[in-house]
């Protein structure tokens, strides 16, 4: 039985060759959990594994994904496009992409890029996982977000504003 279940994963492995080079592993299983130097350290070896295979989309997207937790959203930006651009029919690096607009509320682009990860799903498991940001960036668009027109005028507080700063000018000279 056990001779079995070794040839079984033996040929597993022979069947399906891994086409990207192999992640460095990552060092928790919480991101919440994780201390900002070991976050910077991964985030290094990322970008050596980048150098190292600079073809690899996936490599790229999990780099934008550990900028985006480490709160550096232009690297994060930069990142998640060139893995778009690295593979255009990439879907964790399309949808990872649209997850950041999602997340900076730009809802608009987060639609348009979430459609797109949505075309480039494979499995069940990855068109729920699109779907289900897709309808919550829509309930957001609906309910959450508003988009305020501002029609009251600025002159009165502008000016209100200037003469107090004006006293305040001069009850400092004064003394």
């Amino acid at each position: 039985m056990q001779a079995s279940s070794e040839a079984l994963v033996a040929t597993k492995a022979a069947v399906v060759p891994s086409p990207h080079p192999s992640m460095p592993p990552v060092p928790w299983r919480d991101p919440h959990s994780v201390s900002p130097e070991a976050l910077s350290a991964y985030i290094q070896r990322l970008e050596l594994a980048c150098q190292e295979f600079p073809h690899s989309a996936d490599l790229r997207t999990c780099l934008g994904m550990a900028h985006a937790m480490n709160y550096d959203v232009y690297k994060s930006m930069d990142a998640l496009e060139e893995a778009r651009s690295i593979d255009s029919t990439n879907f964790w690096a399309q949808m990872k992409y649209a997850e950041l607009h999602y997340r900076l509320r730009t809802l608009v682009r987060a639609e348009e890029e979430t459609r797109k990860a949505i075309e480039l799903a494979e499995t069940p498991w990855q068109l729920g996982i699109a779907r289900r940001q897709l309808q919550e960036i829509r309930r957001l668009t609906r309910e959450g977000a508003r988009h305020v027109n501002w029609t009251k005028p600025l002159g009165p507080p502008a000016i209100v504003l200037s003469l107090m700063l004006v006293v305040l000018f001069v009850v400092m000279l004064w003394k």
